[in-house]
């Protein structure tokens, strides 16, 4: 008996949580079409007489409940539901028979869905026996993997062997990577591109970036003959180009040879790690990986252009190319792959031995677990749109929004889906892709949503609802031009309709502030969800919300007005939150907030500038020093700019004239109008502007100038200047007449002096010879 009662008590509270989930949640609503886009719950009552005159029509909007309970009979009700339409299901394959197999059902799905209400759809899967595996061996054949190239010489039968026990339709294809050859990763002497492994070994091939070997083939004998061609290779740093060896497997399908109708398999066999997106900068490669293919004569073409791919860029191409990676790896560098493998999806790591002999028992492992694991997952999601996934299976993953897993599914084993899409906005004709991953199939997905009403409204005569001056529309009168009003009974006369309503709208432009009609150019408020009437020419005003305390209005202590709280006698506060009482706003000398505020809820509001707790100091006024200094001036010496006014002008300050102050609160020294310094002492009295002042009698004035010494004193400036004046010209002169004359001795001593007579002179002596004489 009494489980039963706790059971009952358990459903009636389960069916009390449902019943209190579905609300309403309506701002504006002017509309059915505005209704059902509030939220999943709101529906729309379109019965004619169910609003009072004056009654917004917003009350339409609401519950099912809430309608139903105010009179709206069921047919009336407006309340669009989800519906959902296959455009393509057929049925799942059961096993593969050289046609197109069909391994997810449905494959095309519509779906009309009210915004905000999830709808769950089943979603179906079932893995074809003898589905075609397409599987592609990219090997490592830097010079570390030499021992390893032998050995997968001769694994050509066991691999083979190994796939038809999966599927008769299999087929094998062969690449291989080292690196890019340029430097630091590859020795580029012309030697060592030629043969860049040791000199003892003969069988070396020259260092390449990617080569695709064989496209996909059946045939054993192929794949066999190709890999025994093949030599080992070498660079020189540790990590390798895989990275750009698996993009250009990835997108190059055309020369790799997938199927279409296949499970794609990479298997790179590496024993070191890979270099990624942003390495290339070493080698001065600073072009992006463009994701596109660059084979030429099976060879990667772009290696020395291009950067590395990024992970992320690999993992893209991967998933929309649905290949699966298995990282078959050594020891050393198994935890590198590990976690390059939580970045891609539907990969697996293994673990090689030295020589790669467990190879084909590592695929076969990672393949078994890549196919049964069944993941689905989406692509394109719109915007406001959630996916949610819940596996139906023996071994369910968790519900999830990204992905749906089921583990250990068995070949030919069908399990199913829960897809629940919720949109959370309107839209029309989204479309997004369901498939599960490495799997070719696809379910497309396409959502409109319910954001209009269907009313099935009466003919576009008009209504006697509305007066025969308009039409119904989803139970509201649509009015004709020339009337207004809920049902169409204000005719607009000589002014136009946008002048009425103009007259109803106060500071932003709504209409009675969104809580009444605009009748005739008058606002008729609505009542409120108390009960009560809107109030005033705008309907601006209401008594139910007011500001609360305790979650009372007005704290319980006062009444609500128009938004605003009047608190009875005994209280006071924007919410009456606090008793009338001044004890926390006295002062010491039994004033309240020192007059410089007023007391609110028992604490002082201070007058701008002045500090609580009870507005005594005032930090950021100017200094009364300054301020009161004209009044001091002419209170205590009866000089200054309001000597002839002073009693008027300093009514505020109380002086005393004294030899030695005994305030200390305020010390000033400043100097007047006449040059005096003046020191006094000022107390501020109650209130904001009021002031006591102790006035030193003595100032401090300056002796005045003496006139004799200031005419002295310039007399002798002038005199001096006039001398210095005279001195310097003296010395420019004389500075300047011993340079000329220095110049003249200078060319007195380059002069020179002829020795012939000047014919104008003429000697006093005349000598005259006999020619005849003889000296005989």
């Amino acid at each position: 008996m009494d489980w039963f009662l706790f059971f009952l008590l358990l459903q009636m509270g389960r069916i009390g949580a449902s019943q209190q989930e579905e609300v309403c949640s309506k701002s504006v609503v002017n509309s059915c079409d505005d209704c059902i886009k509030s939220g999943p719950f709101c529906v729309w009552c379109k019965q004619l007489d169910f609003t009072k005159p004056g009654e917004q029509e917003a009350v339409r909007c609401d519950t099912k409940a809430q309608l139903t309970g105010r009179g709206c009979t069921e047919g009336e009700i407006i309340s669009p539901q989800n519906d959902q339409t296959i455009d393509k299901g057929e049925s799942l394959s059961e096993s593969f028979n050289n046609q197109e197999p069909i391994q997810l059902s449905p494959q095309k799905i519509s779906l009309r869905l009210r915004s905000g209400s999830p709808n769950t759809f089943k979603v179906s899967f079932k893995r074809v026996e003898g589905y075609p595996v397409d599987l592609y061996y990219l090997m490592d054949l830097s010079y570390s993997m030499k021992d390893d190239l032998e050995n997968v010489k001769e694994l050509g039968k066991d691999l083979f062997a190994a796939l038809k026990k999966i599927t008769e339709h299999a087929q094998i294809g062969f690449g291989a990577f080292v690196d890019k050859t340029v430097l630091p990763y590859t020795n580029t002497n012309k030697e060592k591109l030629l043969k860049p492994c040791d000199e003892n070994d003969q069988q070396c091939q020259a260092a390449f970036g990617y080569r695709h070997v064989l496209s996909m083939t059946p045939k054993e004998d192929d794949f066999k003959n190709k890999v025994t061609e093949q030599f080992i290779s070498g660079n020189l740093d540790s990590p390798e180009g895989s990275l750009d060896a698996m993009m250009q497997a990835a997108i190059c399908g055309d020369k790799i040879g997938w199927r279409n109708s296949s499970t794609r398999l990479i298997v790179l066999t590496t024993d070191a790690g890979f270099h990624m997106a942003g390495d290339g900068k070493l080698a001065g490669i600073l072009e992006p990986n463009d994701e596109h293919c660059h084979m030429d004569n099976n060879l990667y073409t772009n290696s020395a252009e291009m950067d590395y791919p990024s992970v992320g860029q690999l993992a893209v191409q991967l998933e929309k190319n649905n290949i699966q990676p298995i990282f078959a790896v050594t020891k050393n560098v198994e935890d590198v792959y590990k976690e390059l493998s939580q970045m891609i999806p539907k990969s697996e790591v293994g673990v090689l031995s030295t020589d790669s002999k467990n190879v084909v028992k590592l695929i076969e492992s990672a393949y078994n677990r890549l196919s049964s694991k069944v993941t689905l997952t989406h692509d394109n999601l719109p915007d406001n749109v959630q996916v949610i996934y819940t596996p139906k299976c023996k071994h369910p993953g968790p519900s999830g929004e990204t992905e749906g897993v089921c583990e250990n599914v068995q070949v030919g084993q069908e399990i199913s889906f829960d897809v629940t899409v919720t949109a959370y906005s309107c839209m029309k004709d989204k479309s997004f892709t369901i498939r599960p991953q490495g799997i070719k199939d696809t379910l497309t997905v396409t959502i409109s949503t319910n954001c209009e009403c269907q009313c099935s409204d009466p003919g576009p005569s008009g209504h006697t609802h509305c007066r025969g001056k308009g039409n119904v529309s989803c139970g509201i009168c649509s009015c004709r031009e020339g009337s207004i009003g809920q049902f169409c009974e204000c005719d607009v006369g000589g002014k136009d309709e946008p002048a009425l309503r103009a007259s109803c709208q106060r500071h932003n432009g709504t209409e009675c502030e969104g809580r009444g009609d605009c009748v005739c150019g008058r606002c008729e408020c609505h009542t409120t969800e108390g009960g009560n009437s809107y109030y005033g020419d705008f309907c601006e005003c209401d008594d139910e919300h007011c500001e609360k305390f305790q979650n009372k209005l007005c704290g319980g202590n006062g009444n609500c007005k128009c938004g605003k709280c009047e608190c009875f006698k005994s209280h006071e506060g924007s919410a009456c939150q606090c008793g009338v009482s001044e004890e926390g706003c006295r002062t010491p000398n039994n004033t309240v907030c020192y007059g410089r505020g007023t007391c609110k809820c028992n604490r002082c509001e201070c007058k701008e500038g002045y500090q609580q707790p009870r507005c005594q100091t005032c930090l950021g006024c100017t200094d009364p020093c300054q301020t009161k200094l004209n009044c001091i001036e002419c209170l205590g010496f009866e000089s200054g700019p309001f000597k002839k006014n002073c009693s008027e002008a300093c009514v505020s300050i109380h002086h005393v004239m004294v030899d030695q102050s005994t305030i200390q609160s305020k010390k000033c020294h400043q100097k007047d109008s006449e040059g005096c310094w003046i020191n006094f002492n000022l107390d501020q009295l109650v209130g904001e502007d009021n002031y006591k002042a102790e006035i030193l009698k003595q100032r401090d004035c300056p002796a005045p100038p003496s006139i004799a010494a200031i005419i002295s004193g310039s007399i002798a400036s002038v005199a001096l200047i006039g001398i210095l004046l005279l001195m310097l010209i003296k010395l420019v002169i004389y500075t300047k007449d011993l340079k000329e004359f220095k110049k003249f001795e200078i060319e007195k001593k380059n002069s020179k002096w002829t020795d012939g007579v000047s014919p104008m002179f003429l000697s006093a002596t005349t000598t005259i010879e006999n020619p005849t004489f003889t000296g005989e």
